[in-house]
Formats: structure tokens, C-alpha cells, sequence
């Protein structure tokens, strides 16, 4: 068995394990912080919206043997504002300008084609009107609206609401981290983005059922014992799904990676970047927000309940006796009064 899968087995049985919900609030206080950093770095730089959200022109050039960087000179000077020039794989260049309108495209391609020395039969233009990025953008909103909603519906039946809860702070956490992400390294929202947003809200979803899932079976009849807490049974969840979730991630961010670092990075091919970003920080924000935000944000809601307070307040006083006996407090249990941890999805008993 390799090292991972046999230090997967030892958090599995409960033989070895972090303390996951006991130093939550290290976490939530990284979790504010990251949030904040994304917060103010949204408005202080703003998203860089693309020509879809905001109109503009595309303009897409024959082979050409001017530079990308004399190009983009060029194009800006032409228009007046901020130009997107990239490298084409037949030799040709893409041209994009936000805020044109028709008349001021049909006069900087006469531009382009001039100073560029192709035909200007040779340069397509595509134009996008601001409504269209409008319409756009509001169908994205509805989309995320929806989905939430029937997020938060789902797991208030199968589980319970307090489950609801915690599940949609973590969403909401993943989002804002990712999008304050492309606010600092001012990479481009295009319709691409949206869709990497919506893609990593099931992935960390996933992620977090997986282990409220585990937490809902290993607390069935908890208050009938006096061994464990609700924070320790869920602290066990969280172990038992501990590699698990991280083999998952790392398996889900190779492929992302390559199409991050080496297709928009290395390659050059930008376009990749408007969806390989936001899936990489999403399923990295994902996988953390199951493990350090969702699942202790149960807890602290579920201990407020009076029936989770007075077990908590019977298994102190049983362990504070047994202390004072000079007893273990395991003693007297036997490996079937253990509550069920669930892991690798099949339900299980420590042996």
C-alpha cells in the first residue's frame, strides 16, 4: 500500500487525525482575510470586462508580419482606447477594442488594413453591441440565482438546514475569492468565465456533500452515547474524507493547470485563460472551503441546540470522572458502540 493510501486508512479507522473543528477559527480568520484581499481588490481594480459585457470590436487579420506589440500600437492609435492583440496559429492576428460602435470599426479597420499592409478585404470585423454583453450578463446572474437556490432546497431535504447554510456560505466563499483572483491579475471576464464559475460551484458542492454525507451517518443516534461530541464525530468525518477530497482535487487540477500554465501561459493561447483560471482557483477554493469552512460551520451551528449541548455537557462530566478515577475515558466501550464514519463513499465502522 503507498504512504497516501495507508495514511488514508489510518485517518479512516480514527487512528491518526487533525483537528480539523477545533482550530476552526484559524481558518475562518484565513478565510476573512482572503475575502477581504479579494473584496477590496474588486474595488479598487475593478473586473476587466470583455468586449461580450461591454461592446466593442474583434478584428481578425490575414497573415501579417508585423509584431503583436507594433499591432497593438497601432490599433490603439487607431481607436483611441485599449487594445487585446494576440497571435493567431495561421500567422494572422486578433484584434480586439472595447467600445467601438459601427462607424468607428468600419474606420479603424480602414486603418488596420493600411498600417497593418493587409487587404482590408482581408480583415473580418465582429462587432458586439453593449445590450447583447447586458442580456448576457443577467442570464448569468439568473443562472447562479437558480442554482443556489435549488442548492440550498436539496440540502435542506436530504439533510438538514443548518447543512443549507453552511453549503451556500462556502459557495458564496469560493465565488468571491475567485473572482477577486481575476480582479488582481486583471485577466479578462468573458462569457468563458461565467461558465468556469458555474462549473466549480458543483465541483465544491461535491466535495462538501461527500462529507455531509459522512457527518449525517456517523451522527445517527448521537445523544443515546456519552464517548463522543458532535465537533469530535464531525472532526472524524472530516479526517475519514481527508485524501479522498485530496486526491480528488489534485486528479480535477492537473488537467486544469496545463490548460492554465501551459496553453494560456506557455502557448500563448489567451482564450484559455477565461475559463482554465477560474476552475483552477475555484476547485483549489472548493476543496478548501469543504474541509475548513463548510463542515465547522455545521458545528457551530448544530451545538447551539439544546439536545447537543447537554450531550456535550454529559461527555465533559463522563471523561472529568473517569480522570479523577485515574480510568481512560474509552474504557468500558467496546468497537460497536463507535458511531459509523463514512469514507471513500461506503459507510464503515472503526475496527
Amino acid at each position: 500500500m503507498s504512504k497516501l493510501g495507508d495514511l488514508g486508512a489510518k485517518l479512516y479507522r480514527g487512528e491518526v487525525g487533525y483537528d480539523f473543528v477545533g482550530k476552526r477559527f484559524l481558518w475562518y480568520g484565513v478565510s476573512i482575510l482572503i475575502t477581504i484581499t479579494a473584496i477590496v481588490a474588486l474595488a479598487v481594480q475593478g473586473l476587466n470586462m470583455g468586449i461580450e459585457f461591454k461592446g466593442g470590436a474583434v478584428f481578425t487579420t490575414s497573415k501579417s508580419s508585423v509584431s503583436v506589440a507594433k499591432a497593438t500600437e497601432v490599433a490603439e492609435k487607431a481607436s483611441g482606447h485599449d487594445a487585446i492583440v494576440q497571435q493567431l496559429g495561421t500567422g494572422g492576428l486578433r484584434i480586439q477594442i472595447s467600445g467601438l460602435d459601427t462607424a468607428a470599426a468600419t474606420d479603424v479597420k480602414k486603418v488596420l488594413a493600411a498600417d497593418l499592409k493587409v487587404s482590408e478585404a482581408d480583415i473580418n470585423a465582429d462587432l458586439v453591441g453593449p445590450s447583447w454583453g447586458e442580456q448576457i450578463a443577467n442570464k448569468a446572474w439568473t443562472g447562479l440565482g437558480v442554482f443556489m437556490v435549488l442548492v440550498v432546497i436539496y440540502l435542506a431535504i436530504a439533510f438538514e438546514w443548518r447543512m443549507a447554510v453552511a453549503a451556500l456560505i462556502a459557495l458564496i466563499h469560493d465565488l468571491t475569492i475567485t473572482v477577486g483572483v481575476y480582479a488582481l491579475v486583471g485577466f479578462e471576464v468573458t462569457p468563458g468565465t461565467v461558465i468556469g464559475l458555474l462549473t466549480i460551484l458543483g465541483y465544491s458542492l461535491y466535495d462538501t456533500v461527500v462529507v455531509f454525507d459522512g457527518l449525517k451517518e456517523s451522527s445517527k443516534d448521537l445523544t443515546k452515547q456519552t464517548r463522543w461530541t458532535y465537533s469530535e464525530i464531525a472532526n472524524r468525518s472530516i479526517n475519514g474524507t481527508l485524501v479522498r477530497s485530496i486526491n480528488t482535487t489534485v486528479v480535477a487540477l492537473l488537467p486544469v493547470a496545463a490548460l492554465l500554465f501551459i496553453g494560456g501561459g506557455f502557448l500563448g493561447a489567451g482564450m484559455l485563460n477565461d475559463i482554465s483560471l477560474s476552475l483552477f482557483v475555484g476547485l483549489a477554493a472548493g476543496a478548501y472551503s469543504s474541509i475548513f469552512i463548510a463542515t465547522p460551520l455545521v458545528v457551530d451551528l448544530k451545538e447551539r441546540e439544546p439536545a447537543m449541548k447537554a450531550l456535550k455537557k454529559r461527555v465533559l462530566a463522563k471523561r472529568a470522572a473517569a480522570a479523577a478515577k485515574g480510568e481512560s475515558p474509552d474504557e468500558g466501550y467496546e468497537a460497536e458502540d463507535e458511531p459509523q464514519v463514512v469514507a471513500q463513499g461506503r459507510p464503515g465502522r472503526r475496527r
